[in-house]
């Protein structure tokens, strides 16, 4: 039998819940590793340093949302919400602290093993130590491989890293593809949806709320460029042209 080649922590209270995810986790070929507490969560997270984290948002003690907020200091790792509440504003705190995908329970298997397998099919290029560790405020070098440029925003696609002038900017893994996708066809209005399907690579096309929330977090990391990323009610998003 193979060896897993991937590594998984599930942070879940409830033993039948973390069960079913260890286990579906498992038959895709991950290690799994499980607690029941956000605070063992996040020295796990250190010391194992997983590809995958499932959160629970209504842990014991530490919540999901802190634990997230804690995880995302130091690790890069995709993070999936999973969670019996439902609620917007559950959701949308969620993925502002971080988490890459969110689940409501009850789940479906099918549906988080094509969440799982979506986000991995995404680039892998990140510095373990975190996201903390890239932003180092050295000017961009000449590359021979793919460059997006727009005004001062400049994108290393295979080197993943983005800048902002010369200043080198913190970018989570979808917040960097969000700005992939952007640079890439500036002018162009991009549907959530269609955003969905592009930057997340996956099937389960409905919740435009992560879109939503990690545009804004973008915004707010571009600074005084944000406004290049202008809103098309109704429709999406579009990456205004340099003047």
């Amino acid at each position: 039998m193979t060896q897993p080649t991937r590594s998984a922590l599930v942070v879940e209270d409830d033993p039948d819940t973390s069960s079913l995810i260890e286990f579906t986790l498992r038959t895709q070929g991950f290690s799994v590793t499980c607690t029941e507490t956000g605070t063992e969560g996040v020295r796990l997270m250190r010391e194992l340093q997983p590809d995958l984290v499932t959160l629970d948002l209504g842990l014991p003690g530490q919540d999901g949302t802190e634990t997230c907020r804690q995880i995302r200091e130091f690790s890069d790792a995709y993070i999936v919400m999973i969670t019996a509440r439902d609620d917007e504003i559950d959701r949308l705190l969620a993925l502002e602290t971080g988490a890459d995908d969110y689940l409501t329970k009850p789940f479906s298997v099918r549906e988080l093993k094509a969440r799982v397998n979506a986000l991995f099919r995404r680039p892998r290029g990140f510095d373990r130590r975190g996201v903390a560790a890239s932003a180092v405020n050295q000017a961009p070098q000449p590359l021979d491989h793919e460059v997006l440029e727009s005004g001062r925003l400049r994108v290393d696609v295979e080197g993943r890293r983005a800048f902002r002038a010369a200043d080198e900017l913190a970018l989570t893994r979808t917040e960097f593809d969000l700005l992939c996708e952007l640079m890439r066809t500036p002018g162009r209005v991009w549907t959530r949806e269609a955003l969905l399907r592009s930057v997340w690579d996956t099937e389960w096309a409905t919740d435009t709320h992560l879109v939503e929330v990690h545009v804004g977090n973008l915004r707010r990391k571009l600074g005084d460029d944000a406004t290049r990323i202008t809103t098309v009610r109704g429709v999406g998003y579009r990456l205004e042209r340099e003047a």
